[in-house]
C-alpha cells in the first residue's frame, strides 16, 4: 500500500449512497472463480526475459555437440502494479526518477494507458516473439475512472493493449473471490448490472493466475496456478502467485473462503509439474517485491558499493524458488529494479519489478534453446559465455523504460477512456472543496504527510460529536492515501478545485469509518506496531488528527522507535488506563497492517464511508475565497 506499497485494502461494501454505485459482491462459492476461463487463456504466453543466465537446474546437461542448436530469442515485456490508472497519474504519482551522468536526478512525467499501449506496441516491433506478462495488481485501488465501474474499463483497456497472462496481487481481492471470476470469466455486475446499453462485460482476454490461493472447502486453486505460451516449438509456462500474506492487508470480506500459501513452496511445486510436462523455460509472476537502494528507475541494483542492492521479502523469495524458474516479474512495493540475485545452485537469475501505474515497462529477451527447450541462462553483463551445448551466448540484460507522455497516445485507448469519462462525468466532476496549494500524499515518503493529517483531521471532525462516535483522535492508514491533491485543474473546473472524482482517487476503498474504544496502553502498543514486529523492515506511520503528538526516534530499533513518554493528546500525556474513542477506517480498526492493537477495540460504532467524511470536511472547511488551510506535517517530531 504506500511508497513501499503495502497498502489497505478494503471490500467495497454497499456503495449506492456512497458513490452512486453500489459494490455490494457478496462472496460466494470459491468454486466459481474455477468455471469457465477464456479458451485462449489457455497457452498464448509469449516471453522474451532480459534474464540469459546459466541456467542452474535442468537444460544445462553438460552435453557438447560439434554443431551449436539453433536458439530464439523471446521478448518478455512487463509492468506490475497498474491499480486501474488509466488517465495519466496526477502529482508526484505521475513521474519517475531518473539519475542523470553528472548524479543530479531529474524527475520526468510518465504513465496513463494510452502512452502504456503505445510503448509496448512500438517495443513488440521486429520480435516475431514476444509475450506481455504482468506482476499482480492490475485492478483495486484504482482512480474513479476505473473504481466506479468496477475496474471494467481497466481490464477492456488491457485486453487492447495485448496484455497475455497476469498473477493476481492482494489488490485483486478488494471486492472478493467472486468479483475476481467475474473479472476473468466476465457478465454484469451482480448489483450494478451492465454499465452500457446493450453491452455485457466480457471478462479478461488473459489468464490471471493464483497458484498459491486455494479454496478452503476444495483445497484447490480458485484459478489456474500456470499458463503455457506455445509458437513454432516454443514452449515457456508461467506460474502467478500473490503475496502469502495478503489476509493481512485486505479486509476480512475480500478473502473470506480462501488460503494463501508459500510463495516459494507453490512456485517449486508447479515448476516441477511443467518439467514433468516437458516444460522446461518457467518464469514466476510473483505478487511481491522489495526495495532496492537507490529510488531513480535506472539505479544500478547490482552496484557493489556499501549499502547498495536490494533488501525485502523478495530477496529470500528469489533465494529459495527452483532454478527450473528462468526469471522473475515481481511487484507489490511499487519499486522500480533489476536485480541479479542467485537461485539455490548459485547461478544468476534476473529479478526485474516496473515501478507501479503505467510508469514503466520491463523489456527482457529470454534466450530458448530448442534442443534443451531451456532458457538459457548466463550471468548479466558478462562476455563469451556458453549455452547449454557450448554455443557463446550474448547476455543481455533487462532494462526498465519510462512510458514517456512525449509519444503519441494510443488512439483506441484514448476512445476508451473518452467513453467511459462521458459515463462518469455527472459524479466525478462535482466541486467537493478548494485547496491553494498541492497538497501531496502519496508521492511523499516523509513518515508525516501533508495529505494524511488532512484526512486525519477530516475523520476527527466528522466522528467527534456524540452521535457520532464521540472520536478523541483518528488514525489513517498510509497504505489507503491513493493519491496527491494537486492544484492544477484535471479538467474544466479550475485550479484548486476538488472535484468528487479526485476525492475518490484518494481514497478509492470506500471503507466504512469505525469508532472504537482502546486503552492508552493499547493505544501506545499500536504506535509501537508501526516500527515492529511485521513493519519493522518497512515501517508503516499512522497518520495522526491534530492534537496528537510523540516522537519517532528512527536511530533506535524496533518498538523502541516509538518514545513512548512523549506520546501526548493535547499535550496530556496518554494514560495507559484510560479509555479513549479512537476513529479509523474498517480495515484498521480490523488489525489490518499489522496493527493488532487496533483490532481489540470495544464499543464500536460504524459511520459514514472514509470518503463521504472526506468529502463532508472539505465543504464544511473550505470555499473558493478561503481554500482549506496546508497542513503543517508537525505532528510527530522524527529523530533521524
Amino acid at each position: 500500500m504506500s511508497a513501499t506499497s503495502h497498502r489497505a485494502l478494503s471490500r467495497r461494501s454497499d456503495r449506492a449512497t456512497r458513490r452512486v454505485l453500489a459494490a455490494a459482491a457478496g462472496l460466494a462459492t470459491v468454486g466459481a472463480l474455477v468455471a469457465a476461463m477464456p479458451a485462449q487463456a489457455q497457452g498464448q504466453v509469449q516471453v522474451q526475459g532480459h534474464n540469459s543466465h546459466g541456467h542452474g537446474g535442468h537444460g544445462s546437461h553438460g552435453q557438447h555437440h560439434s554443431r551449436p542448436d539453433p536458439t530464439v530469442d523471446v521478448q518478455m515485456l512487463s509492468f506490475n502494479d497498474l491499480h486501474g490508472n488509466l488517465e495519466p497519474p496526477a502529482g508526484s504519482s505521475g513521474t519517475v526518477a531518473e539519475t542523470q551522468p553528472d548524479g543530479t536526478v531529474k524527475s520526468i512525467p510518465a504513465g496513463g494507458a494510452e502512452y502504456l499501449a503505445s510503448s509496448l506496441r512500438a517495443a513488440r516491433k521486429g520480435h516475431p516473439y514476444s509475450v506481455t506478462a504482468a506482476g499482480g495488481d492490475m485492478i483495486g485501488a484504482s482512480p474513479m475512472l476505473s473504481g466506479l465501474f468496477h475496474d471494467e474499463p481497466t481490464i477492456e483497456a488491457l485486453n487492447d493493449i495485448k496484455l497475455d497472462v497476469t498473477s493476481v496481487g492482494n489488490h485483486e481481492f478488494d471486492e472478493g473471490a467472486t468479483e475476481l471470476a467475474r473479472m476473468q470469466n466476465g457478465g454484469c455486475h451482480p448489483a450494478d448490472g451492465c454499465f452500457e446499453k446493450g453491452k455485457k462485460f466480457k471478462g479478461a482476454d488473459f489468464p490471471y493466475l493464483a497458484a498459491n490461493v486455494t479454496s478452503e472447502k476444495t483445497g484447490k486453486p480458485i484459478l489456474k496456478p500456470y499458463t503455457v505460451w506455445k509458437k513454432n516449438g516454443v514452449k515457456i509456462g508461467f506460474i502467478g502467485v500473490t503475496l502469502e500474506g495478503t489476509p493481512d492487508v485486505v479486509t476480512a470480506n475480500g478473502v473470506k473462503g480462501l488460503t494463501f500459501h508459500d510463495e516459494i513452496e507453490t512456485v517449486n511445486k508447479y515448476a516441477r509439474e511443467l518439467d514433468r510436462q516437458g516444460v522446461k523455460s518457467i518464469v514466476a509472476l510473483i505478487h511481491e517485491g522489495g526495495m532496492p537502494a537507490g529510488t531513480s528507475y535506472n539505479y544500478d541494483c547490482d552496484a557493489p558499493g556499501a549499502g547498495d542492492g536490494i533488501s525485502g521479502p523478495i530477496v529470500d523469495i528469489a533465494k529459495g524458488i527452483s532454478p527450473k524458474v528462468d526469471a522473475l516479474v515481481t511487484g507489490h512495493t511499487h519499486q522500480s529494479y533489476v536485480c541479479d540475485i542467485p537461485d539455490p545452485a548459485g547461478n544468476p537469475r534476473m529479478v526485474t519489478s516496473a515501478a507501479s501505474f503505467g510508469r514503466l515497462y520491463t523489456d527482457s529477451t529470454l534466450t530458448y534453446d530448442l534442443k534443451t527447450h531451456d532458457i538459457v541462462r548466463t550471468a548479466a553483463g558478462a562476455t563469451g559465455a556458453k549455452g547449454g551445448h557450448g554455443r557463446p551466448v550474448t547476455p543481455v540484460r533487462p532494462v526498465n523504460h519510462v512510458v514517456s507522455r512525449d509519444q503519441p497516445k494510443a488512439q483506441d485507448i484514448t476512445s476508451l477512456i473518452t467513453r467511459w469519462n462521458a459515463l462518469a462525468a455527472p459524479i466525478a466532476n462535482k466541486p467537493q472543496g478548494f485547496i491553494s496549494a498541492d497538497i501531496n500524499g502519496r508521492g511523499d515518503t516523509s513518515p508525516e504527510t501533508k495529505l494524511g493529517d488532512l484526512i486525519a483531521d477530516g475523520q476527527l471532525a466528522g466522528l467527534a460529536p456524540a452521535d457520532k462516535g464521540g472520536a478523541q483522535l483518528a488514525l489513517m492508514n498510509p497504505g489507503g492515501i491513493r493519491s496527491d491533491l494537486v492544484y492544477k485543474a484535471s479538467g474544466s473546473e479550475g485550479d484548486g478545485v476538488v472535484t468528487y472524482g479526485e476525492a475518490f482517487t484518494v481514497q478509492p476503498f470506500t471503507n466504512m469509518m469505525n469508532v472504537v474504544d482502546l486503552t492508552g496502553a493499547q493505544l501506545l502498543t499500536a504506535l509501537q506496531q508501526q516500527v515492529s514486529g511485521p513493519n519493522e523492515a518497512s515501517p508503516k506511520i499512522l497518520q495522526v488528527s491534530k492534537g496528537l503528538t510523540y516522537t519517532l526516534d528512527l536511530t533506535k530499533s524496533g518498538a523502541d522507535r516509538v518514545v513512548a513518554n512523549t506520546v501526548e493528546l493535547n499535550g496530556t500525556a496518554i494514560d495507559p488506563a484510560k479509555t479513549y474513542r479512537v476513529a479509523m477506517n474498517e480495515f484498521l480498526a480490523g488489525g489490518g497492517d499489522g496493527f493488532t492493537a487496533l483490532g481489540q477495540g470495544k464499543n464500536k460504532l460504524v459511520g459514514a464511508s472514509d470518503l463521504d467524511v472526506f468529502n463532508a470536511y472539505l465543504a464544511a472547511n473550505s470555499s473558493a475565497s478561503a481554500p482549506i488551510p496546508t497542513p503543517a506535517a508537525d505532528r510527530i517530531t522524527v529523530v533521524k
